[in-house]
């Protein structure tokens, strides 16, 4: 397909909101963009245009089904939305965008979903992950975070403010957040598929992230046979993009210029199309 600035995607009975900011996946390598629980496209806000400036690649971002401008999804979702979401739609997207190589930046859900996929699909065309404030297995401090944020969404101007993004506001929110509350979602745990990724890992996680703790860090570590970089931002909750942008973006973009500079003959801007 030929990929506009912005539009929609169909994917059978899907339709899916997505910005591309850069050159075309045909052009340059592309960073696909996976948002967090309650994320869209537009919530991102410019931190994927900043990104395409600093590296050269192609930036892709879209909503999944269920948030942003995104056609809504059946409530209640499955526990295995996430798997589901990795293995059945994600590869048909990137084949619909034509990705041809680069890298999954993923935030708090979308970071769980990218390492999902790596490490049940193994894609040449992905050559590392970005995974900032990533859920491997649920803890307590965690679960009671997302408690708390459905008494707020019920009690306060929340649902409100979400609701300036999300064409079904409450579709969005109840997807996930029901999902994280359900008591069978604590066993919820993907640290079997860390052991399958065998492309380069960045892990970027805020040391005062609310809704986990170095424990996530510690399971990667642990679990992976890649190489796993970590960066722990001090006085950083759980959004990195908007607590801590510019420093995100040093470290991001650093990260993606070497990972892909090999597959670019030494240079992010080439101007010739790179062949997979």
């Amino acid at each position: 397909m030929t990929l506009t600035d912005q539009g929609f995607l169909d994917l059978g009975a899907m339709r899916l909101e997505y910005r591309m900011i850069g050159p075309r996946p045909d052009a340059a390598p592309t960073i696909v963009m996976l948002h967090e629980g309650l994320g869209c496209v537009g919530l991102w806000g410019d931190f994927p245009d900043k990104l395409a400036a600093a590296t050269g690649a192609g930036v892709f971002i879209y909503s999944r089904a269920g948030y942003g401008q995104s056609s809504p999804v059946t409530l209640p979702r499955p526990l295995t939305f996430m798997h589901e979401e990795a293995r059945k739609v994600l590869p048909r997207l990137l084949d619909a965008i034509g990705f041809r190589r680069g890298l999954l930046l993923g935030h708090s859900d979308g970071a769980s979903i990218a390492a999902i996929y790596a490490g049940s699909v193994q894609d040449h065309r992905v050559r590392g992950l970005i995974l900032v404030a990533p859920h491997f297995f649920t803890e307590d401090m965690g679960i009671a975070e997302i408690a708390r944020a459905k008494e707020i969404y019920a009690t306060t101007d929340l649902r409100a403010k979400l609701a300036r993004w999300h064409g079904d506001v409450d579709n969005a929110f109840r997807g996930w957040n029901d999902a994280w509350l359900d008591p069978d979602f604590r066993k919820w745990d993907i640290t079997t598929e860390l052991a399958y990724i065998r492309v380069p890992i960045l892990i970027v996680q805020g040391a005062d992230d609310q809704y986990g703790t170095v424990r996530q860090i510690e399971a990667a570590e642990r679990e992976c046979y890649c190489p796993v970089e970590v960066a722990l931002l001090p006085g950083v909750r759980h959004a990195p993009h908007r607590e801590a942008p510019e420093v995100l973006l040093k470290t991001t973009s650093e990260f993606a210029d070497r990972l892909l500079r090999d597959h670019a003959e030494g240079a992010m801007h080439a101007v010739s199309p790179l062949h997979g």
